[in-house]
């Protein structure tokens, strides 16, 4: 995937490696005529690490948060108002590490869940400043379109989740995967466009960082 800018807190890092917080997002959704839909939130314009950008609600892992699961109830519960009583019910869906060549990284836990009952999103107002609930792929139009700002792992969950007709099938699929580490590599062509390659992909092997 290329891009043509670095999304916002995702600068290219020119020293040493960073290393990762572990973190974790939870991918809620909701069934509707049209299939599933999923909830993004906006990130405050304002904020320096992926300001403006439509996410999945999640942050860092506390000293207090017993795991990742714990997190990411804590985190959609204070960026968007949704209550899920147990982390048990959060499926763990991947786990991505953001590419040695990013100054902020994270150890990103992606976790599905079906949304509450009657559940209804308000943003907290100071991290995160509008929802919306959409269909993965109308997510991605909007995005194309630039009418939604979105950030590469969001843009890849959105393109697994669109082939899904409901959020049981979500939730059953997520039960039976196999969860392995993905860590994306970044390398720039002449014109100084950054390209996003995933492992196995044509000159990922030779796009790791060198030690300094």
């Amino acid at each position: 995937m290329e891009l043509d800018r670095p999304g916002p807190g995702e600068e290219l890092n020119p020293g040493a490696v960073t290393v990762p917080r572990v973190a974790a997002s939870v991918i809620v959704l909701r069934d509707s005529d049209a299939g599933p839909e999923v909830l993004l939130v906006q990130r405050n314009p304002a904020a320096r690490f992926m300001g403006g950008a439509w996410v999945f609600p999640g942050g860092a892992v506390q000293d207090d948060d017993d795991d990742a699961a714990s997190t990411g109830v804590r985190e959609l519960q204070e960026e968007a108002g949704l209550v899920i009583e147990d982390a048990g019910g959060l499926v763990p869906w991947s786990r991505w590490i953001t590419p040695a060549q990013v100054k902020i990284r994270f150890d990103t836990w992606f976790f599905v869940a079906r949304a509450p009952d009657d559940a209804d999103a308000k943003c907290d107002g100071e991290e995160c400043v509008d929802s919306r609930w959409m269909r993965p792929q109308d997510a991605l139009d909007a995005y194309q379109r630039d009418g939604l700002l979105l950030v590469f792992p969001t843009i890849r969950h959105l393109q697994e989740l669109a082939v899904h007709e409901s959020v049981e099938d979500i939730l059953e699929t997520g039960r039976r995967r196999r969860i392995q580490p993905i860590e994306p590599r970044v390398v720039l062509d002449e014109g100084g466009v950054a390209r996003v390659l995933l492992p196995g992909e044509t000159g990922y092997d030779a796009a790791a960082v060198q030690p300094s």
